[in-house]
């Protein structure tokens, strides 16, 4: 900041810049610089506003309750993929897997949306929820629920495993499954029932909070985390579902970093992978982000991703993490990548996508 915020003395409210102190405080800085009476020229960083105050870590990994075991233990792990780098090209994933709840990016959401909502109506309010869900958001809001003894009804498409579907039984939800593909189509459905039954409809795929959660918290730690390994990022790659975390880290990095891509991973017309959609079927982040490009990829492909990782690093990643791997690997030997360090966002585990890979494992 170059300018004070002006804060009248009597009333202590603000005179000038009341969107810039709404925008500060949603992507978390503790501190601004103010002045009674007269704007007053001053330069303040960012950090020193308190900014990565936000990404503070339990030392010796005790929390107090379920609930700071997600918060408390970000940032996830940055990891170097020894077998899969080359001697011109390092990759490193960020590994989602590693939040506690659904062990997907989606926890992130589910609690921010979660909380806004006990925030702005009260936690009686928010008693009963209703969301459309492909399993991992259903997950963490149903977490969120059992923390704060609520209940979840959570609506999934004909395409969700039988495992995502037992999954959310297991947390407490009770899953109706539509005839429907993708879980987009599902958000008219739920909103009507929401408003019929007095529920609380988050709904994940317009709800800013989606956005500022990763803006707050996921793209803030990996810049941290990239400061401690000297890490200079040529790119970053990311799956597109509803587009929050790679829309929110296209933001952050395009405005604080130079010359750093970001590129978004879809899949291939007329298929579908768990966890990640085409754009046409409708996000809102995207659309006011900048992406440098987005691959395409096939359900096989996406699988052959998730074997690979697995076999060269024994980590068990999802199929949008394979997807994402895959897409890569395809702009390296399109040429399109050069030497240097590269960042792949893993959404999640592959524990929940066994059915889907044991098919490709009985073909081998």
């Amino acid at each position: 900041m170059d300018v004070t915020i002006v804060i009248d003395e009597e009333s202590r409210h603000v005179i000038n810049n009341n969107k810039l102190c709404t925008a500060l405080k949603r992507i978390g800085v503790k501190f601004i610089p103010v002045s009674h009476k007269d704007l007053e020229k001053v330069f303040v960083s960012l950090e020193d506003m308190g900014f990565f105050e936000d990404i503070k870590p339990s030392k010796y990994r005790v929390f107090m309750d379920t609930e700071e075991l997600l918060y408390k233990n970000w940032p996830t792990p940055l990891v170097r993929l020894k077998n899969l780098s080359s001697s011109d090209r390092t990759i490193w994933a960020k590994l989602e897997g590693f939040n506690p709840w659904s062990m997907s990016v989606k926890d992130r959401i589910g609690w921010y949306m979660y909380r806004e909502a006990i925030e702005k109506l009260g936690k009686d309010r928010v008693s009963l929820l209703v969301e459309a869900t492909s399993t991992n958001t259903g997950l963490a809001i149903a977490a969120m629920s059992a923390i704060n003894k609520s209940k979840l009804k959570a609506f999934v498409p004909s395409t969700v495993s039988k495992t995502g579907e037992i999954l959310l039984k297991i947390f407490g939800a009770e899953v109706i499954r539509s005839p429907k593909l993708l879980t987009v189509e599902l958000i008219n459905d739920v909103e009507e029932i929401a408003k019929k039954e007095g529920a609380i409809h988050l709904n994940q795929f317009y709800n800013d909070a989606n956005f500022e959660v990763h803006l707050r918290y996921t793209a803030k730690e990996l810049e941290l985390q990239i400061r401690e390994a000297g890490i200079k990022p040529k790119a970053i790659v990311g799956g597109l579902g509803t587009s929050g975390h790679i829309s929110a880290i296209s933001f952050y990095f395009k405005n604080r970093f130079k010359g750093v891509k970001i590129y978004g991973v879809v899949p291939a017309p007329s298929t579908s992978i768990q966890g990640i959609r085409r754009v046409e079927t409708g996000m809102k982040w995207i659309h006011f982000v900048e992406l440098d490009n987005i691959i395409e990829i096939t359900p096989e492909e996406a699988i052959e991703g998730v074997l690979e990782i697995v076999r060269n690093e024994g980590i068990f990643v999802g199929l949008s993490s394979g997807a994402v791997y895959t897409a890569f690997k395809k702009m390296v030997k399109d040429e399109r990548l050069g030497e240097g360090d590269y960042i792949l966002i893993f959404p999640d585990i592959g524990f929940k996508y066994v059915e889907q890979i044991s098919r490709s494992i009985d073909k081998e």
